[in-house]
């Protein structure tokens, strides 16, 4: 080989392992929060004020990153909710559901609005309370939370362009149910077009993740929408279920578990409620041996890593073609190597806190499990801070398709890695789930792309990226991730009864 051969090494220490460690180091870059000001307490918003629970009951709203508590927030009951319910039927009835179209957009864009406004008070809040990066909080979350109610806006007196031919009325009062993985986005992909099509709102937000919802109240507050059109009942997992077997509830919007999705499909069976229920996920992600690497690997750290793996449609079950797999895993540890695990509010964080100790306990039982089951395990050598829920990236090799790693949703910053020889292969391996949320094709080859993303039963696809959102493209999924369509024209149809 001679000294100007593009193969030979041009470095002697080419085949060391990369050391991310001892070479670089970043200074803390922290969000201040001593400006966010919080109550003791926080009570239910309803009838457009804040009142204390019917039985005096408050639940410790916790900082995940460290385990202190934030505030107490108040424990729903079977009144609480029945309170809300008739406040938001009261509202449609009398203002809400008269009002013209194009004066409806102006709250929901006055609201979206506000959000922008603030945005860094959001953003802060929703890392203390869920856990989340700042980064992403910031620039993901509260951003597309308000481009949601902004695009919603727009729809709301131009729905005969959106149902053309025919006449779309308001189903009246909705019941509207929301995780803490994203709460500010959830909150949005249910309220905005339950806004824009004329409805009232009943929301419960997740019990750990309840502040930036009640911070949203009173941003409605301050925006001058009417009373009772928006109400918010905190609680835990009985509040849900009052809310969903009341009587005058019209609609009933659910994104969490399959578990918790099942009882309420069966709960709401012969009762002519309207449902929509976006469940779990174990999306596939296909790496094909013409996919340009480095980008592949990018985008299968921001599949599963993001939001710590809380994430529905996670990319949690990577299939990489035989032939680039060593080279591809290889590369992806290095990556993963320079993930950072730390304080959710220091800018340089990439994976915050696990949201809840018992979501932590569950992500620590799935790693045993897997080592169980003779998965090899790998996981970074990543610094965790002394206190609060923190998880090192993981990935497991050695796995197939009896494993419940790969069976079964995590929620967690969880990898599982198998090889495939053939397109037919890797499209039997990705559909051989109960789920069917989202899955991701990388290639060079846009015929490959068609073929392979027709062929997968899941309700997203992505191409040569991952976990994209926008507003005005339908999110959902097939089997058990779930029922109806929440973005874009699709998400208004849930929301509304159509007559010619």
């Amino acid at each position: 080989m001679s000294d100007s051969s593009p193969d030979k090494p041009t470095s002697p220490n080419f085949d060391a392992a990369l050391d991310f460690r001892s070479g670089w180091s970043y200074s803390e870059a922290p969000e201040s929060s001593d400006y966010i000001e919080l109550d003791e307490n926080y009570g239910h918003y309803i009838d457009g004020r804040f009142v204390q629970p019917s039985k005096g009951r408050y639940l410790e709203s916790i900082n995940p990153a460290t385990e202190k508590s934030l505030a107490k927030i108040a424990d729903g009951t079977g009144e609480d909710v029945d309170a809300a319910v008739k406040a938001a039927g009261k509202a449609f009835k009398s203002k809400w559901s008269g009002l013209p179209g194009r004066e409806r957009g102006k709250y929901i864009y006055r609201i979206a609005r506000m959000i922008q406004e603030y945005a860094r008070e959001l953003a802060v809040l929703e890392s203390m309370d869920g856990g989340k990066p700042i980064r992403e909080s910031r620039d993901v979350d509260i951003p597309l939370t308000a481009a949601h109610f902004f695009y919603y806006a727009g729809w709301a007196d131009k729905l005969e362009y959106a149902f053309p031919g025919r006449k779309a009325e308001p189903l009246g009062v909705c019941g509207q149910i929301i995780p803490w993985n994203f709460p500010m986005l959830m909150l949005a992909w249910k309220i905005a077009p339950a806004l824009a099509t004329g409805n009232t709102v009943v929301l419960k937000p997740a019990e750990t993740t309840s502040l930036t919802a009640l911070r949203f109240a009173e941003i409605c507050s301050d925006a001058g929408l009417p009373d009772g059109v928006i109400n918010i009942v905190t609680g835990a997992g009985q509040t849900g279920s009052n809310l969903v077997n009341h009587p005058d509830i019209d609609k009933i919007a659910f994104t969490g578990s399959t578990e918790v999705g099942k009882i309420i499909q069966k709960s709401l069976a012969g009762s002519g409620k309207r449902y929509t229920l976006e469940l779990g996920g174990k999306g596939a992600n296909i790496i094909f041996e013409d996919a340009a690497i480095e980008q592949a690997v990018e985008g299968v750290i921001n599949a599963i890593f993001f939001n710590q793996g809380h994430v529905c449609c996670a990319g949690s079950r990577l299939l990489v073609q035989e032939s680039i797999a060593d080279l591809f895993i290889s590369r992806l540890k290095d990556r993963m190597e320079t993930l950072i695990v730390g304080d959710p509010l220091d800018k340089n964080t990439d994976i915050g806190a696990i949201n809840s100790k018992a979501q932590y306990d569950r992500i620590l039982n799935y790693l045993e499990i897997g080592v169980e089951e003779g998965a090899a395990i790998y996981q970074t050598q990543a610094e965790l801070p002394k206190s609060g829920y923190f998880c090192r990236p993981t990935l497991f090799t050695d796995v197939g398709q009896s494993n419940r790693i790969v069976n079964e949703e995590i929620f967690g910053p969880v990898l599982t890695i198998q090889t495939f020889r053939t397109p037919d292969e890797a499209v039997e391996k990705a559909n051989n789930t109960p789920y069917g949320l989202s899955g991701g094709v990388w290639t060079d080859k846009g015929s490959k792309i068609f073929q392979t993303g027709r062929a997968l039963r899941a309700g997203v696809i992505w191409s040569n990226t991952f976990n994209k959102f926008d507003p005005t493209s339908p999110f959902g999924g097939y089997k058990e991730s779930g029922v109806g369509r929440e973005g874009g024209l699709h998400g208004l149809y849930p929301y509304v009864h159509l007559t010619s």
